[in-house]
């Protein structure tokens, strides 16, 4: 949104609220690592063996939160900014290290979990100083090429110091932050609640529908993708009050998103039965696999529209409607399941996974004319005159 109003200032600061926050919230689950990682364990009720190399990877592992943390920040800005081929030059730097470092460590030096914890550590903080790099030059060429320049920037601190001290703006960040974080875990948890629910099948059901997850999942990155470029262009409309841009963002951002995943969702149910067999050797699973895979390619072919419209509200800065939409689609999907399961089995399980994220689709939908009218009502004399 502040690319799209032209303030160089507000960029920056956006970048530095997120930063600050993800080093405070890292520096705090360091101090915490302890009582979270007794929490952790008690939850999950593991063997003792499973919890001393739980123990022994947290301690590890720990140390890379503020990277971690860090890195959502500065991926997000290099996403505001459009920059994509800098994000993927950051993902692969990262990935790499990640993956060179876990087979030196665990694999030639037979460090075990110790050992992978180390080297994504290592690998984010890395990561970080590279995308924090890049990241500073992008906006100092953006800074220098300003018209603002002279008037607002030349001569002040980097960090604009008086603009983080805005406590409105701050309190706009956490708002936002909060509303994401709520749709997350309920994203999670609902889930959490299908893998839960395919327990009850048996063992077979539940591999056979962790493999599909993972196949919904694989076509979620490619669908993402759009939803990324809907944030960046929304969000820089929105900064625009530019009706005309925010149309022309979701339309085609959408038709893209759109086809993609008709064309996923036929590679699944064409040749998912092959992509099962590679990733499972039980003929048992292979047979409850290929009964649900009209399902999983369903899921696909309709969840790109929930994708695109997290995508053009996060852009917006209206989380608490996602949030909203998140909130009413789990309502939905836990009764719908418990409701449709004693009919229809498994199949009824996947039923009320195909409502719930409909409903999410739907929700947002409700949604989407106030947010249409609220930026046509900021819209500055001369576009309208325009239009």
């Amino acid at each position: 949104q502040a690319v799209g109003a032209e303030d160089e200032t507000e960029i920056r600061a956006a970048l530095w609220r997120a930063l600050f926050m993800a080093l405070g919230i890292g520096i705090t689950l360091i101090i915490l690592q302890k009582p979270i990682a007794s929490l952790s364990l008690y939850l999950m009720q593991g063997s003792a063996q499973v919890e001393n190399l739980t123990r022994d990877y947290i301690a590890m592992r720990i140390w890379g939160a503020p990277a971690a943390l860090a890195l959502f920040a500065l991926m997000g800005c290099l996403i505001g900014l459009g920059k994509s081929k800098t994000l993927l030059l950051v993902q692969v730097v990262l990935n790499s290290i990640n993956i060179g470092l876990d087979i030196l460590f665990a694999g030639v030096l037979d460090m075990g979990a110790e050992g992978i914890a180390l080297g994504t550590a290592i690998a984010e903080w890395v990561s970080v100083l590279l995308a924090l790099w890049l990241v500073l030059r992008i906006l100092r060429k953006r800074q220098h090429e300003s018209a603002q320049y002279d008037a607002d920037l030349k001569g002040r601190t980097w960090i604009p110091w008086q603009h983080l001290k805005d406590i409105a703006q701050l309190k706009r960040t956490l708002s936002v932050n909060r509303d994401i974080m709520i749709r997350t875990l309920l994203l999670v948890a609902s889930f959490a609640w299908f893998v839960r629910q395919s327990a009850q099948f048996g063992d077979d059901v539940l591999a056979a529908n962790h493999i599909l997850l993972q196949l919904i999942s694989f076509s979620a990155f490619f669908l993402d993708a759009y939803a990324y470029v809907a944030e960046a262009l929304v969000g820089e409309a929105v900064g625009a009050k530019n009706p005309q841009q925010f149309d022309l963002a979701m339309w085609r951002s959408t038709e893209l998103a759109g086809i993609s995943a008709l064309i996923l969702a036929a590679m699944i149910f064409l040749g998912g039965d092959i992509t099962v067999q590679a990733l499972s050797q039980h003929p048992q699973v292979w047979i409850a696999a290929s009964s649900a895979l009209p399902w999983a390619a369903l899921y696909v072919a309709l969840a790109f529209a929930a994708f695109q419209l997290d995508g053009v509200f996060i852009g917006a800065t209206r989380t608490r409607e996602m949030r909203q939409a998140s909130i009413m689609s789990s309502l939905v999907f836990i009764p719908s399941s418990l409701l449709l399961m004693p009919i229809w089995g498994v199949h009824g399980l996947w039923l009320a996974f195909v409502i719930y994220v409909c409903v999410r689709a739907l929700t947002l939908v409700c949604f989407l004319p106030a947010l249409r009218r609220s930026l046509n009502d900021q819209v500055v004399p001369n576009q309208a005159s325009s239009r």
